[in-house]
């Protein structure tokens, strides 16, 4: 019989087997209790300290920046109980200053890409920064993945998290509106990893919260996802221009290398000579999940790797889910696990609102109006 997580959790704590280090099998403790901890990572140019606070529960181990909110690294046990970090990173502060790719980081004002940074609220046109050629991404050069958050730990009942608080201020990247934001990381006693955005404002304005982890559950220095077998509830995604801004289109996934509907691998369709293939280099599209908007998260997308037998699903409220394999890692970053990153070595399921949703009234809507309170939640479950 084939060892599911739980079991070697479960056999690792009946013989009271405690993991001691990396590629060790499962903790013996599955339940909660423990509150996290933290240390200095580094600190920034002007002073500030940059603190990892580190937490643990249900065999998932989960270290994570208070700048930017960023996952450093995210460990859980193969089918033999052997744990592995399955999320790219660096080792350092510096280089999640300089050169980071999202790795790992809180998203926003904005996830992903507003064309020409520009929309119109209200009747008002607004201009936020610019950083990705001729448009706006990730909420611009200094989003919420480059500021230092506040951060409150806390151990509840079976579960053990974080507390993550900022302010934007109104007119921070050209955004209206003072933005309070409150996103909570939670380890559940499962081992779940849980997100809940929260966001009010004080003047009319949009608001799409992520998180870009990526993704490699063969070991962050292993190489390529193209193995990994992905599946995507979604019968639609929205094609892109040469700039990759949605051109309102809901295409349907049929007949393209779009096409998750049933778990295939991640490489099968990759290189393709398909034009929207060649706009991203890749696959870095929206996909509109058949589910739509939910009050309760709800499955979306499951990866699997093969080799480790490690499985990801992702539940959400949101409607759309950004797959984004790795096509911009070109060799030039080299990881906490001392190898250098390359195309295709992680991808990113960023569960969101649609790109470019200000400009598009035909997608869901994006704005947040004083007396609102803007809500979200992301499930990452882990099984072997």
């Amino acid at each position: 019989m084939e060892l599911n997580r739980r079991t070697v959790i479960a056999g690792a704590a009946a013989a009271g087997i405690a993991a001691t280090a990396l590629g060790g099998v499962a903790e013996a403790s599955t339940s909660g209790g423990k509150k996290p901890t933290k240390k200095v990572f580094g600190t920034l140019a002007d002073g500030t300290e940059v603190h990892l606070w580190s937490l643990a529960n249900g065999g998932t181990r989960l270290k994570v920046l208070d700048y930017g909110g960023i996952v450093q690294s995210l460990e859980i046990p193969d089918r033999r109980g052997r744990y592995a970090n399955v999320s790219l990173g660096f080792d350092n502060i510096e280089d999640y200053v300089a050169k980071s790719p999202y790795f790992g980081a809180l998203i926003g004002r904005f996830g992903n890409r507003i064309g020409k940074g520009q929309f119109t609220l209200d009747g008002k046109a607004y201009q936020v920064d610019v950083n990705d050629g001729a448009n706006s991404l990730h909420g611009g050069s200094k989003g919420f993945d480059k500021h230092v958050w506040s951060v409150e730990p806390f151990a509840k009942g079976s579960d053990v998290g974080l507390h993550l608080r900022y302010t934007s201020a109104d007119g921070e990247m050209g955004y209206p509106g003072t933005l309070k934001v409150k996103v909570t990381y939670t380890l559940t006693r499962h081992g779940d990893w849980r997100i809940d955005y929260e966001a009010t404002t004080d003047k009319a304005t949009v608001v799409n919260l992520t998180n870009h982890v990526y993704w490699n559950l063969a070991g962050e220095s292993s190489g390529t996802i193209y193995d990994h077998e992905l599946e995507i509830d979604a019968a639609r995604y929205t094609p892109v221009d040469s700039g990759l801004i949605p051109t309102g289109e809901l295409a349907r996934v049929a007949g393209t290398p779009f096409d998750f509907r049933r778990a295939k691998t991640v490489g099968e369709d990759i290189r393709v000579a398909h034009q929207q293939l060649l706009y991203g280099q890749g696959l870095d599209h929206n996909w509109v999940l058949d589910k739509g908007i939910t009050s309760r998260p709800a499955p979306v997308a499951t990866l699997r790797d093969p080799s480790s037998g490690r499985t990801l699903t992702v539940s959400t409220t949101e409607p759309g889910l950004q797959f984004y394999s790795g096509n911009f890692l070109d060799g030039t970053l080299v990881g906490s696990g001392g190898t250098v990153y390359r195309q295709g070595d992680g991808m990113c399921l960023e569960t969101q609102h649609f790109p470019d949703s200000p400009n598009k009234p035909n997608f869901p809507s994006t704005v947040l109006r004083p007396g609102q309170t803007y809500r979200s939640t992301t499930v990452h479950s882990f099984d072997c």
